[in-house]
């Protein structure tokens, strides 16, 4: 059998194979775990190659180094979570014959326990970005199911004079409390334009260069 032929046939095989309705479950968990990794790694690299060339100091090597890291630290935890959901979601539904909604639930704290939990600067990113998510998505749901009434007038001024609010009092008090990342650009913002020295770092860069 030539090379083209046999390349044909495996992929002919593979192919029925992913058709097969009684391995659909266990390929949905295969195929979540590749989607979280393509995922993450898509949405992560190019935030960390912006915040690293203008936060982090260091050489270019340490630099690349660092976005290297993060954009793998944020695309294995999104696999591995994606793949503990859907398989314990699976797992669930093999064993009462059904699926329902505590399934959901029951599957993604666990999988946020086991790959969330840990408290760095990645999953503290992602955790937060879901919180303020989770807060809207609630409150659409409260006035949906009738639990407060509908606004007359469109909330959103008086969410965003709040967030503001608060989050620049929480800054120039207790800076400590912040994010490490959401202190960086808070610094640059609010601190470092409070300092020049001439032309070059009033205009064309944000600090004065230092002499090699």
């Amino acid at each position: 059998m030539s090379a083209p032929d046999l390349l044909r046939t495996v992929l002919y095989t593979v192919n029925n194979f992913l058709k097969e309705e009684k391995y659909k479950a266990a390929l949905a968990v295969l195929k979540g775990f590749r989607n979280g990794a393509v995922y993450g790694a898509k949405i992560r690299a190019p935030h960390a190659l912006v915040m690293t060339f203008l936060f982090r100091n260091g050489s270019l090597k340490d630099k690349m180094r660092a976005i290297a890291k993060a954009t793998y630290t944020h695309s294995r935890n999104l696999a591995y979570f994606v793949f503990t959901y859907k398989g314990l979601q699976a797992l669930q539904e093999k064993l009462q014959g059904k699926s329902l909604q505590s399934h959901s639930f029951l599957a993604a704290c666990v999988g946020g326990w086991l790959v969330f939990g840990e408290n760095n600067n990645i999953n503290s990113q992602i955790n937060m970005y879901l919180l303020s998510r989770i807060l809207f998505a609630l409150a659409r749901l409260a006035v949906e199911k009738g639990y407060i009434p509908q606004p007359k007038k469109d909330p959103f001024p008086l969410f965003a004079t709040l967030v503001w609010g608060t989050v620049l009092w929480l800054f120039e008090t207790y800076p400590h409390t912040l994010q490490p990342s959401l202190q960086s650009s808070m610094n640059y913002l609010y601190n470092d334009s409070n300092v020049w020295h001439d032309i070059s770092d009033f205009l064309v860069y944000n600090k004065q260069r230092t002499p090699k």
